[in-house]
């Protein structure tokens, strides 16, 4: 353990008590949100990320040790074991190397080494290996054995040969080195299947493609991946041939003999036939790994932020679910998010549908009072955005919510369980104007997956992408805390500490013994203790409860000295909470103790100022151009509002209101260099883009962020002296030859520095 807490503060450049601290909390049941939020003092401050990097890497040692037990078992067992075969065991550092040192010993099936084995040409195989000087062939001819199937010399030293591969193949130092080679020179090259071109034109970019696996992109080597399992693409992960019998020839070949020529041979075929496929599955399964991990990074990101968009906040809600000929599903809803009416209407078949659809909406927003209406932005979104609008109805707000994922709860078994008198298309319409009120309480009841912000999610790991959105999802419903008396179950139950089956006790409890009026009586739930107590009650509010601190998020651990607090001022909790000049009178050094340092005090001053406070953005209301509806009523040159509804590695995804996301590539994000997107883009972010290029085939839109530079007097006189300067040159003796190469040149030099600079991050 303390060797793995050790590497572990090595790898992440933290104190090696802050690891221990960690995984102790850990062992013990803590949470990722509680430990970053509640234990500071123990950790030195870890953030989430580190938290969950240290619960990651402790897991996957123990793992390797679970693994490097079983080997000393099994080599123990074989009687192969011995004090130096064991040290090298317990000294393997990776999965990678303790697999090749058990690789020789691990049972396997028969092989054409092992065969050879049995015609007794073991000795022939080593004395080879040795390249002394002897005669290979007369020495091989003593091996000729009829009974065991050695007919010729020729077999004997076939077999031998077989023996040398496998032994190479196999050698540990040698895998090694072959490793670090692939790593560093192998490619990734692709080609379309002869016959496939039509069928595969979404691989177009990748029918003849190449480029070092050591920096391909994730999204590329998932879209090579995926092309290649679909059988439209061949896929090859190799490194240039010669180079590696080279290194194999280096650590093998010792002599210029006839035997050595012997070890050549086999050098080759070890390579060709056994160590190159091996090497190559280990790539592709360590290149797909690294793009997993990359593509789950980018597709929790964009969850999280999608997680967090602004809220409305209660309002009464009108939610229209679009359709054309099926017509437009109606919900009215209060500011809880209760479901009042539901309607049918039909504004796009026909004049008097037209007119009666009119009616029951402005009917049902003056029945309801209803101050916002949702409206879904897949089919028929734009054009029911449009007739809603053309009503001018008063003082309501007119917002179009992304439906992702709404079809996704409607015939879940929530839902069901939910609105069991109503079918998915009034349960589907619900979720849009639910959504717009609270996403995040919304979104928690579908799978992370349906919510339209990633890509490949079907190719990566499951496993690890399920873990990825879950830790993004309970760290967003804790980052933003839960309301205890109106949450649902499924939200409580991504509170840390809870869980499905106590999320579904506490909305039992609540429904039985009515709301809870203080934190202390959820110890009543049924089988809630008090580990789970001290892990949930920070992340739960209770507002207007029968203790003030009860709405914040400062933990009931601490009550006992924020009263202390508040005695010694001469005043209350509720009275250090409502005067910021009483505030500014504590002296937090005085209540430094073992157990509550300043890191802590500090987040208490923090809630007392803004109690239970939403870290989510203020809510703005947006809409799309009018008249743009369809990808063919765009045009290059247009600017249009958008919103950003993915971001990747290459760039971001806008909405732009016409049924197709366009994207705006990293390289058109900015005016200057970009090497994150993220730094500039959020997920529901409002922006402002320029269309450049519409592919109405391929329904492809390429989007820039890109600001005009503004024109000067002076340039404009620069640029006429540079007209008149440029008659008589051609090609790059002009300025606009030389200005295209020094753009060139400082755009590389952009980017080398980018990279320095991540180098020191």
């Amino acid at each position: 353990m303390q060797d793995h807490q050790s590497l572990i503060a090595r790898e992440l450049l933290v104190g090696e008590k802050q690891v221990q601290a960690t995984i102790g909390l850990l062992d013990e049941g803590a949470t990722v949100p509680f430990i970053s939020r509640y234990r500071k003092e123990m950790t030195g401050s870890l953030d989430e990320v580190q938290v969950a990097a240290i619960r990651d890497r402790i897991q996957q040692l123990r793992e390797l040790d679970k693994r490097r037990e079983a080997i000393l078992r099994s080599l123990a067992e074989m009687g192969k074991l011995n004090a130096a075969l064991e040290k090298e065991v317990r000294e393997a550092v990776t999965m990678a190397a303790l697999e090749d040192i058990y690789l020789p010993y691990k049972p396997k099936r028969k092989t054409r080494a092992s065969i050879a084995r049995e015609k007794g040409l073991e000795p022939l195989a080593f004395k080879l290996l040795a390249q002394e000087n002897f005669d290979p062939e007369a020495f091989a001819a003593t091996f000729i054995d009829a009974d065991k199937g050695v007919n010729t010399t020729q077999e004997a030293l076939a077999g031998a040969r077989d023996i040398l591969a496998e032994h190479i193949s196999e050698n540990a130092e040698a895998r090694t080195h072959m490793r670090s080679y692939f790593q560093e020179k192998a490619t990734f090259k692709s080609a379309v299947i002869k016959g496939k071109e039509e069928e595969g034109q979404k691989y177009k970019d990748y029918f003849e493609w190449e480029e070092p696996v050591k920096t391909a992109a994730s999204h590329r080597v998932l879209a090579m991946r995926r092309g290649e399992k679909e059988l439209i693409l061949r896929l090859d992960v190799l490194p240039p041939q010669e180079g590696a019998i080279e290194l194999l020839h280096r650590q093998f070949v010792t002599a210029g003999n006839a035997a050595a020529a012997q070890v050549m041979l086999a050098v080759e075929d070890g390579y060709k036939r056994l160590l190159e496929p091996a090497m190559e599955t280990e790539l592709r399964v360590q290149s797909k790994q690294k793009a997993d991990e990359e593509a789950i990074r980018v597709f929790a990101e964009n969850a999280r932020q999608l997680l967090l968009a602004a809220p409305m906040g209660q309002k009464n809600t009108l939610a229209i679910d679009p359709g054309f000929r099926t017509g437009c599903k109606v919900v009215c809803l209060d500011r809880q998010g209760k479901l009042l009416e539901n309607k049918t209407v039909y504004p796009h078949t026909g004049a008097g549908n037209q007119k009666e659809a009119a009616l029951i909406l402005e009917s049902l927003c003056k029945k309801h009072e209803i101050e916002a209406i949702a409206i879904g932005n897949g089919t028929a979104g734009r054009e029911t955005e449009a007739f809603v609008r053309s009503l001018k109805i008063q003082n309501v707000m007119i917002v179009m919510v992304n439906e992702s994922g709404a079809s996704i709860y409607s015939a879940s078994d929530v839902a069901r369980e939910e609105f069991p008198e109503h079918d998915i298309t009034v349960r589907g319409a619900v979720s849009i104007g639910r959504r717009l009120m609270d996403p995040l309480a919304e979104l928690v009841k579908i799978d992370p997956k349906s919510i339209g912000v990633g890509q490949y999610q079907h190719d990566v790991d499951q496993v690890k992408l399920q873990q990825g959105l879950d830790d993004t999802v309970i760290s967003a419903v804790n980052a933003v805390g839960v309301e205890l008396n109106t949450a649902s179950k499924q939200i409580l139950a991504y509170v840390s500490g809870l869980g499905p089956a106590l999320a579904q006790n506490i909305v039992e409890y609540r429904n039985t013994h009515g709301a809870f009026r203080n934190r202390e009586s959820l110890k009543k739930v049924p089988r809630l203790g008090e580990k789970a107590y001290e892990q949930a009650a920070g992340f739960l509010r209770i507002r207007n409860g029968e203790n003030v601190l009860d709405g914040s998020g400062v933990h009931p651990e601490r009550y006992g000295l924020l009263n202390r607090m508040s005695k010694d001022l001469g005043t209350t909790v509720a009275g250090l909470m409502a005067d910021p000049a009483l505030r500014k009178q504590i002296k937090l050094q005085q209540y430094v103790d073992a157990e509550t340092g300043l890191p802590t005090l500090n987040d208490i001053m923090a809630e007392l100022a803004k109690p239970g406070r939403d870290p989510r953005e203020q809510f703005e209301a947006f809409s799309f151009t009018d008249g743009v509806n369809d990808i063919s009523d765009l045009k290059p040159g247009m600017k249009l509002p958008g919103i950003v509804t993915n971001i990747t590695n290459f760039g971001a995804f806008v909405d732009i209101g016409v049924h197709q996301d366009g994207l705006v590539h990293t390289s058109q994000l900015s005016n200057r260099y970009v090497s994150n997107p993220n730094d500039l883009v959020k997920v529901n972010q409002h922006v402002e883009v320029t269309v450049i290029e519409v592919d109405v085939q391929r329904r492809r839109i390429s989007l820039s962020m890109k600001k005009e530079e503004q024109s000067t007097p002076k340039k404009a006189r620069d640029h006429g002296r540079r007209k008149q300067d440029e008659k008589g040159k051609t090609g790059d003796q002009r300025p606009g030859g030389f200005q295209k190469k020094q753009k060139d040149a400082d755009g590389d030099l952009q980017e080398k520095l980018a990279k320095l600079k991540g180098l020191f991050k």
